[in-house]
């Protein structure tokens, strides 16, 4: 980007050189003149004609010494002439032959001085039960651990990281697994390992946060999400494998990207191609300002598959992190049913309509206490059609425990208004 284009140098050493001979030879015209008129040429040339010339040398040294101070010639010029191309876009041939990388290498350094100090890796043990081993016999608890990532969001040592790096607890027929049964954090440049508490975890968004007592913490810059575009800057930055402090860069790929993963869980995500492996879970992404646009939280692995990772928005979080601090849960509204998605083939065969089918209703919950019924197909929520859980959810969730919620339902081929009053989901 420093380097000056080559014709630019040769036409400025041209003009610097005509300038010099002019100076060197101010009088090789008088052998052609009188003596008188030798007189009054020298006297012109001593009083107007050397002062001129030395003012264009000046200048001439002064302009060539700007363009090779690199920060005078960007000013000057502009970034765009920083880029040396040796070949115009009418000659063309799909190739360029040399393009600096400088401004995306200072992007990338810039982002990772800014992030790094508020990423921490954090290790999570928990205990695992084998219940039958391969003689039938129960095997003795052993201990495991597992590896994370978090981000530093206050600076008195509160860490927003996912769900699933510290609530493990999980079983099935052959093992279980508890819940953790400590949790350590390290942070940037610091051996130390500080002992964090869990505050709150929410299943739904894969979110939670812990806390560790110590102050004056590099807490990090949020972005507005809401606002990123496809193709700008990503960086990943976490822990992976337990490698501290990598970062892996790539741009962002698709926003609002819906992904359902093992658990059922749906989330809105932004998609990327920067590197994600085991131990970023929890990690920021973040833009070119070094300002966290995501939380790294998921990966597409397989045959055939390769750069596409996911990130929980920033924006999304903000309530469920305020309300893991002051409740250690999301306080989320509540109906109260089970219901089943009826599309048109299945509604016909059993002669109901397109709707969301009630299996059962809790006991004492909104939705009882409205009147709703276990058969009911509810078609209608807040005037709108729907069809599955999903639209329900999506609408009930728009709303404030307590709000009242307008919902239609076909019982028995008659259409009935119901209006629901939000509970708190327990």
């Amino acid at each position: 980007m420093d380097e000056k284009n080559e014709s630019e140098k040769t036409v400025k050493k041209e003009e610097n050189k005509n300038n010099f001979k002019a100076v060197q030879n101010p009088n090789s015209y008088k052998n052609y003149e009188s003596k008188e008129k030798t007189k009054s040429s020298t006297s012109f040339t001593k009083s107007i004609l050397i002062p001129f010339v030395s003012g264009v040398v000046g200048c001439a040294v002064v302009i060539g010494t700007c363009f090779y101070v690199p920060s005078i010639r960007s000013s000057i010029l502009g970034s765009e002439n920083t880029i040396n191309n040796s070949q115009t876009s009418s000659e063309s041939n799909g190739y360029v032959s040399q393009t600096s990388l400088s401004n995306y290498s200072d992007t990338a350094v810039y982002a990772a001085n800014k992030i790094l100090p508020s990423i921490v890796g954090i290790t999570v043990e928990y205990n695992v039960n084998s219940l039958i081993n391969m003689f039938g016999n129960r095997n003795t608890q052993s201990t495991a651990t597992a590896s994370g990532s978090g981000i530093i969001i206050s600076d008195d040592g509160y860490i927003l990281t996912n769900n699933h790096i510290v609530s493990s607890s999980s079983e099935s027929d052959f093992y279980e697994v508890s819940s953790a049964t400590k949790v350590t954090v390290k942070l940037f440049n610091d051996e130390t390992e500080y002992e964090a508490k869990i505050i709150g975890t929410d299943e739904q968004t894969d979110l939670a946060v812990i806390k560790i007592d110590k102050n004056n913490l590099p807490k990090a810059e949020f972005a507005d999400s809401d606002s990123i575009k496809v193709g700008e800057f990503a960086m990943a930055v976490g822990n992976p494998l337990g490698m501290e402090s990598s970062i892996t860069c790539g741009v962002v790929s698709a926003v609002n990207r819906k992904i359902t993963d093992s658990d059922g869980n749906t989330y809105t995500l932004i998609q990327t191609d920067a590197a994600i492996n085991s131990g970023n879970s929890g990690g920021a992404l973040v833009n070119s300002k070094g300002q966290v646009i995501g939380i790294n939280t998921l990966k597409l692995q397989g045959e055939g598959i390769e750069g596409m990772g996911f990130a929980i928005p920033i924006n999304s979080t903000e309530d469920v992190t305020s309300q893991l601090i002051e409740y250690s849960k999301v306080r989320r509204p509540y109906i109260g049913i089970t219901g089943m998605d009826l599309d048109e083939e299945t509604a016909k065969a059993n002669d109901l309509v397109v709707g969301i089918y009630v299996k059962a209703v809790d006991d004492f919950s909104a939705a009882e206490k409205a009147g709703v019924k276990p058969g009911d197909v509810i078609i209608e929520a807040d005037g709108q059609k729907i069809t599955t859980m999903d639209e329900l959810n999506e609408l009930k969730n728009k709303h404030k425990i307590g709000d009242q919620m307008n919902l239609k339902v076909n019982r028995d081929g008659q259409e009935r208004d119901l209006t629901v009053t939000l509970d708190e989901q327990p």
